[in-house]
């Protein structure tokens, strides 16, 4: 299954991807897709898809790009500099309403964590990689 023009996955992990997204965000899934014109489908594709992306920027030098609220051995959040989710947007080929659904997800947990998103955050790109998928395969 191609994702993105240069990234293909099997079925199978995009699959394992959507349901450990589901899995990790739960119920802030159905709180965001509740408010936004984006059904609870379609954002677990966007953010299964920003996951696997994710996984690939990870090993590319994500942690270079930002500032690490947290990390543990099942995630590390992010406030990531540069456009994370505009560029998400376009090589996704995502919807508007699609990337700020997922961006607020993202931002929902962060801010759980860390508490209200300071000052000089608000214009930064919040990113939860879940390190998780070492259960799947």
């Amino acid at each position: 299954m191609k994702i993105t023009r240069n990234q293909e996955v099997q079925f199978d992990e995009f699959s394992r991807a959507c349901d450990l997204v589901e899995a990790y965000f739960d119920e802030t899934i159905d709180d965001v897709a509740l408010h936004a014109p984006v059904s609870r489908r379609q954002l677990i594709a966007v953010l299964a898809r920003a996951q696997l992306s994710g996984r690939q920027f990870a090993i590319d030098g994500l942690t270079e790009q930002g500032e690490v609220v947290y990390q543990s051995s099942d995630e590390t959040l992010f406030w990531l500099d540069g456009g994370f989710w505009t560029d998400m947007r376009g090589t996704h080929h995502l919807e508007p309403d699609e990337g700020r659904a997922a961006r607020e997800v993202h931002r929902r947990l962060i801010e759980a964590l860390d508490g209200d998103v300071p000052y000089y955050n608000r214009e930064r790109d919040p990113f939860v990689l879940i390190e998780r998928f070492a259960l799947y395969e």
